[in-house]
């Protein structure tokens, strides 16, 4: 078991319950932060700031602690909910305003966040995945139509492509002729 730095004393409840769950979840896999980054896809650095609580983890970074530990990620995604909700909010660092009619860097959206996630109280959730959780995912079935639909879209452009490699043959060879 790890002997973790004690949590500031002014973190809310919530923020303190779910960092101390991390904590054990991570010692549960007997991982160190190193290897867990390598079995994450998070650094360790970013590790040791969500389990010391200087920075909220995003959403998939604790999915795959828990698929990791082979942990219920839907009651550790309730409370990271929680957690993110009451995670203190740091002051944002002032930007110079931008020039009339210039973009705004990021591209801000209507609820303060920008295009790279990260919103103006200063939290960024990562939405990065691992691929080998991309290959786990089943996708939904489609209906059967657009399934036919599109296995005779595949066939018919293989077919198109069949006959301009036919028709450039035969030019060629018409045209050495």
């Amino acid at each position: 078991m790890s002997a973790w730095q004690p949590l500031p004393a002014d973190l809310p409840p919530e923020v303190g319950h779910f960092v101390e769950q991390l904590r054990l979840l991570k010692d549960r896999t007997g991982l160190s932060l190193v290897a867990l980054g390598e079995r994450t896809a998070y650094s360790k650095s970013s590790w040791h700031r969500y389990l010391n609580a200087t920075q909220p983890p995003p959403r998939q970074a604790v999915v795959a602690l828990c698929r990791v530990a082979g942990a219920d990620a839907e009651r550790f995604g309730v409370c990271w909910e929680l957690a993110v909700r009451a995670w203190p909010r740091t002051v944002a660092p002032a930007r110079a305003p931008a020039p009339a009619g210039a973009p705004v860097a990021g591209g801000e959206g209507a609820n303060g966040a920008t295009d790279g996630g990260k919103r103006e109280d200063g939290y960024e959730d990562d939405p990065t995945v691992p691929w080998w959780d991309l290959l786990a995912e089943t996708p939904e079935p489609e209906p059967a139509r657009a399934s036919w639909a599109a296995s005779h879209r595949l066939l018919l452009c293989a077919l198109v492509l069949v006959l301009v490699l036919l028709l450039t043959a035969v030019v060629g060879a018409v045209t050495l002729a």
